[in-house]
């Protein structure tokens, strides 16, 4: 039986977040499933394996079948809510659920990362559509270093590695989703403000060399909106969107 079968999964669950909860040995993307269909707030989708499984940029999410934690959760929102917080909300969410599941300190990669070790150990994909948004999240749980992508961005490392032990993803799981449950319910009662000291305590992109378009400096805090402050080389402080910025040397 797999860690994520529903019958051994549902009794972890301590929230709504997870009910119902759809478990696919195999399937295109998480993200379709749930995009494709009609699924109440805090649905979510699980796969051992995606053929299509994309992240931020279109770019490909490659999972090792039944090490990697793959699945996409069913949010509906306030029509006013400010939709692109959203990846920092679940950043933050699993960032505190990875470092209590691994014992491991845990960043925040501005927009959509998080890191452990200095590596990638999970992204978030964010996709609207009318009222509905799915998230997107995936993790290297068990993965050994040869198991993980050598040509990446960003160097990736897993759950595994940086605690020294195998762990069971329906655990993961279970506590990732109970995180992301009350942050997300934070964010609903106070908004970005709310949980802005706790991520700019995790910003892993303070003090990097970064650019942004045309303009390169230096990245310094996450603004109370959910956009990153750079100081420019001539000493101006600019607000910049996450689609503008590439890092291009991290901090010391």
């Amino acid at each position: 039986m797999s860690d994520l079968d529903p019958e051994r999964l549902t009794p972890l669950l301590r929230g709504s977040f997870g009910k119902p909860f759809l478990h696919f040995a195999r399937t295109a993307s998480t993200q379709d499933v749930l995009r494709q269909g009609d699924y109440p707030h805090g649905t979510v989708a699980a796969a051992e394996h995606q053929t299509a499984g994309r992240g931020r940029s279109g770019r490909r999410w490659d999972g090792a079948e039944t090490s990697a934690l793959l699945f996409s959760l069913q949010l509906r929102p306030p029509a006013a809510a400010d939709l692109p917080q959203l990846s920092l909300v679940a950043g933050l969410a699993v960032a505190e659920a990875l470092e209590r599941v691994a014992g491991a300190p845990m960043l925040v990669k501005w927009p959509n990362d998080v890191l452990g070790g200095g590596g990638k150990v999970a992204g978030m994909l964010l996709e609207a559509s009318g009222e509905s948004v799915v998230c997107g999240i995936g993790i290297n749980v068990n993965q050994e270093a040869g198991d993980l992508p050598v040509t990446a961005r960003v160097p990736a490392t897993s759950l595994r590695i940086l605690s020294g032990r195998l762990l069971d993803r329906g655990l993961v799981l279970a506590e990732v989703l109970a995180g992301l449950e009350r942050r997300y319910e934070d964010w609903l009662a106070g908004g970005l403000p709310a949980l802005i000291g706790d991520l700019e305590a995790r910003n892993a992109v303070r003090g990097a060399r970064v650019r942004a378009g045309d303009r390169v400096g230096t990245a310094a805090e996450i603004a109370p909106d959910g956009r990153l402050v750079v100081v420019l080389d001539r000493g101006d402080r600019v607000l910049v969107e996450s689609g503008e910025v590439e890092i291009v040397l991290a901090r010391p």
